[in-house]
């Protein structure tokens, strides 16, 4: 086969994915500081964006190095696995968020880590079961003609898949709304306290900023993705499809930036590491940054 650009920009995103994502993981599974939810999360979202990585490069070796169904069914549900264990913990952080901010007082006790436990236990498992079914049969191997804009996928579970990505962007957009509304809400309590009335926007604004950034990069990553599954269909042209698979993959690329690197204990761990500088101080049990 001849050398296809776009399979070499997703090999090499899938290359800068793992490393990132492979940082995170090792910092947040291997520190027994971290084991706050905020940090499980992260380290779930960080592990869904490997797996997506590594399922990324496996797909270029299965086109141009094993030409081999039974090794592109294996790619597909990788990929189908890690995006929606992706998308998920993504959904789970931000109800995290939502609840260390509107049930700050009761934030750092057992009830929540029994939570965070069972949104895990949640996003895996339906990731599972999402990846397994086209290894398990549903799959348009033996039916062309059901095939969707995505091969071998069929076109009802492409359509179910891009249905559930707009519904966990659309709880997001809730939730994020509720989020400033409590940013807000704060701020304007803090400014009468102090009486001034000034710094309530400037808090406001500065607590806004940050869902607005994450929300415009979640819709910009994977709305194209949701809409190509929903609208095309199988003699679509390829560029359509990856043209909707890049900005998907690169929000796997951005998300150890949003959600790791901006963290400032896992600052001090990476700083620490790199210096050799010794063990950190633990991070404390604060509700999730916004």
């Amino acid at each position: 086969l001849a050398l296809n650009p776009w399979d070499v920009v997703l090999c090499v995103s899938g290359t800068i994915i793992c490393c990132e994502n492979a940082i995170v993981v090792v910092v947040i599974f291997y520190s027994p500081a971290f084991r706050a939810p905020m940090f499980l999360l992260i380290g779930s979202l960080a592990t869904a964006d490997l797996l997506a990585g590594a399922g990324l490069i496996l797909r270029f070796a299965s086109v141009y190095f094993i030409p081999s169904e039974a090794v592109s069914l294996l790619t597909v549900g990788l990929l189908v696995s890690s995006f929606t264990a992706s998308v998920c913990s993504l959904l789970a952080i931000t109800i995290d968020r939502y609840l260390s901010l509107y049930n700050a007082l009761t934030y750092c006790s057992e009830r929540t880590v029994t939570r965070t436990h069972i949104m895990l236990l949640l996003t895996w498992g339906a990731s599972a079961c999402h990846g397994l079914l086209p290894v398990l049969g549903w799959n348009c191997r033996e039916e062309p003609a059901a095939c969707s804009a995505v091969r071998p996928l069929t076109r009802s579970h492409l359509a179910l898949l891009s249905a559930s990505v707009l519904a966990a962007l659309a709880a997001m957009l809730q939730l994020y709304v509720q989020i400033c509304r409590v940013v807000c809400r704060h701020a304007q309590q803090i400014a009468v306290q102090r009486h001034f009335v000034a710094s309530s926007h400037c808090g406001a604004g500065k607590g806004i900023a940050a869902p607005a950034v994450i929300l415009g990069t979640l819709a910009s990553c994977w709305l194209p993705f949701a809409l190509y599954g929903l609208l095309g269909d199988r003699g679509s042209p390829a560029l359509y499809g990856y043209a909707a698979l890049l900005p998907a993959a690169h929000s796997s690329l951005l998300n150890p930036v949003i959600y790791a690197f901006r963290n400032r204990q896992i600052q001090k761990v990476l700083w620490a590491l790199c210096c050799g500088c010794g063990s950190p101080s633990p991070p404390s049990r604060s509700p999730s940054d916004v």
